[in-house]
């Protein structure tokens, strides 16, 4: 029986990475409810076995039904009458064999019907039904909604609506207008409490909302009378069930076309504050923003599996000139840096998680005691490297994501082309995620703090100090200098100050500190397990040519060159 799981050996890898230990213990709160729930673990072994085990479940649903129902989904598409959206035959089923599983809200609390597990393992979950269908991975994440309840509700708030989700609830942000896309700030829905009903009322128009039908909604709404800017924004849960809200129209998009995006027509919808007044931007969207964020470098990722599977799979079935066209250079120079690309990014991810999983973990458990200096301090440092890695990934497993499509239509030749091949699929699904949940510019913006700040390099600082066989280090001495240089670079952009300057070179220098991280997180792979050393050596070699590329062009350029650039 196919498995998406358990055919990829770089998951397990990485689920067994050795921070895992500490991440585990500081989510189970060492192990303290083993005695209150049967299906609690009793250590750090039964934990990760529980892990696998719900993985292994979750791959074969994706290989056996998500996967096979992805392009009769993509054909069929959600529809809307009367104001609601009816899913695709397929995505139902796939909806129905999840949540059957008891995996959907996996990482909730176990009082909240959840399985408590990390977020290594819900990324990886992530990943697998990415893989199998990217705009199923929409609806199945829940799009971060039910962890900012957690995080942010009161908890009334949470007893109501979390336990629904391991039901089958469904999720939505209701962030876009017509009028405010990337700039939330703009967002003009009105919010207004109704003091004989007792509750508060939605009004306005939102667009571009993935799954906009939900069950269950998270609003950005003006709250402030007499406000213009993100601090007259408050955030609200909505409940379908409660009325108010119809779907004017379903988009017509490229790809992702399983999951409806709406516009969605609110009028008196009663609504329920999350947290405090004049928060929902400034604190908590942009919470949420960072979660989707790395649920979308997850979905990256497993559309890149999944359009690298299908591209190395026709290569060495397509003959050409009497022999497999895997066999030309530029077909499998082709299919290596795909392969390359892939495990790069993924490490990426899966180092971002752990971070996230730290801080998360420590900010819980400070909710219950004070933490000593050496907690705080981690909860800090974990905090600050989660903030910068996560627009780092987001912008890197998505423009690959994109690059590694199109290689795969590529090696399909003319078939790609056609929607015979899934790659036709992969290739639009793919396209999106360098736009929602922010574009790649609005990533750069926000990973610039990690290039003037000094927070990349002094986290690549703190990789040159990990040990490493003697046969790697050839490898790290090419690093080394790359980071030199990336310094050189950096201090040379900022000293100019010049913003304008430094924004214009923004993108070239997150992308010279994401090779270095990335080929600093291949290396530490190949050192814990040897399989990995021709793939470090690779992409490094690759990491030196883009670099070289990025910093010759940052060295020669003058100021005065950008009025060049300037749309007049």
């Amino acid at each position: 029986m196919a498995n998406f799981y358990t055919d990829n050996k770089d998951l397990r890898f990485h689920l067994k990475h050795p921070a895992m230990e500490k991440i585990v213990r500081l989510k189970e709160m060492d192990y303290r409810e083993r005695e209150k729930y049967d299906y609690a673990p009793h250590d750090f072994e039964d934990a990760m076995d529980n892990y696998d085990r719900v993985l292994e479940i979750i791959g074969a649903i994706c290989a056996e039904v998500i996967a096979p129902n992805a392009e009769d989904v993509d054909h069929e598409g959600p529809t809307v009458a009367d104001g609601h959206v009816t899913y695709a035959r397929g995505t139902r089923e796939n909806h129905e064999a999840l949540t059957r599983a008891g995996v959907i809200g996996m990482n909730f609390p176990r009082q909240y019907d959840g399985l408590n597990f990390p977020m290594v393992p819900y990324v990886m979950a992530a990943e697998l039904v990415s893989r199998a269908d990217a705009g199923f991975a929409n609806i199945w994440g829940l799009q971060d909604c039910g962890e900012t309840i957690l995080e942010f509700a009161t908890d009334e708030i949470r007893q109501e609506f979390l336990p629904r989700f391991n039901k089958g609830a469904t999720a939505a942000m209701d962030l876009t207008e017509p009028d405010a896309g990337s700039d939330l700030q703009a967002v003009q829905l009105k919010a207004h409490y109704d003091e004989s009903g007792g509750t508060w009322l939605l009004n306005g128009v939102k667009r571009f909302i993935t799954n906009g039908d939900a069950e269950i909604s998270l609003v950005l709404a003006r709250s402030e009378e007499g406000t213009s800017d993100g601090r007259g924004l408050s955030l609200f849960v909505y409940d379908r069930a409660d009325g108010g809200v119809i779907v004017r129209r379903i988009e017509n998009k490229m790809g992702i076309k399983g999951s409806p995006t709406c516009e969605l027509v609110f009028r008196n919808a009663p609504a329920k504050l999350v947290g405090e007044r004049r928060m929902g931007l400034i604190k908590y969207v942009m919470s949420l923003m960072n979660g989707a964020r790395l649920g979308v470098g997850a979905q990256s990722v497993g559309i890149a599996q999944a359009a690298y599977e299908e591209a190395r799979k026709y290569a060495s079935e397509r003959k050409q000139f009497g022999k497999t066209i895997d066999q030309f250079p530029a077909v499998y120079e082709m299919l290596t840096l795909m392969r390359v690309r892939l495990e790069a990014m993924r490490s990426l991810l899966y180092e971002t998680a752990r971070y996230v999983d730290t801080y998360k973990a420590w900010s819980f458990i400070a909710a219950e005691r004070p933490l000593t200096k050496e907690e705080r301090e981690d909860l800090k440092n974990n905090t600050r490297l989660a903030d910068i890695y996560t627009p780092m990934v987001k912008l890197i497993s998505s423009e690959w994501c994109n690059r590694i499509a199109y290689d795969a239509v590529q090696i399909h030749g003319g078939a790609g082309f056609i929607k015979d091949f899934p790659v036709e699929r992969l290739y639009r699904d793919a396209r999106i995620t360098s736009i929602y949940e922010g574009t790649s510019q609005l990533q750069v913006v926000a990973a610039i703090r990690g290039v003037t700040t000094g927070g990349y390099l002094a986290q690549i600082r703190e990789y040159e100090k990990k040990e490493l066989r003697p046969e790697l280090d050839h490898l790290k001495k090419e690093l080394v200098s790359l980071a030199g240089d990336y310094e050189m670079r950096v201090a040379q952009v900022v000293s100019a100050g010049n913003n304008e300057l430094t924004d214009f070179h923004a993108r070239r220098l997150v992308e010279m500190a994401a090779n270095i991280v990335m080929g600093y997180l291949l290396l530490h792979d190949a050192q814990r397990d040897a399989g990995y050393t021709s793939s470090a050596e690779l992409f490094i070699s690759f990491a030196v040519s883009e670099n070289r590329v990025r910093s010759e062009y940052i060295g020669s350029f003058e100021e005065k060159a950008l009025g060049l650039y300037k749309v007049s």
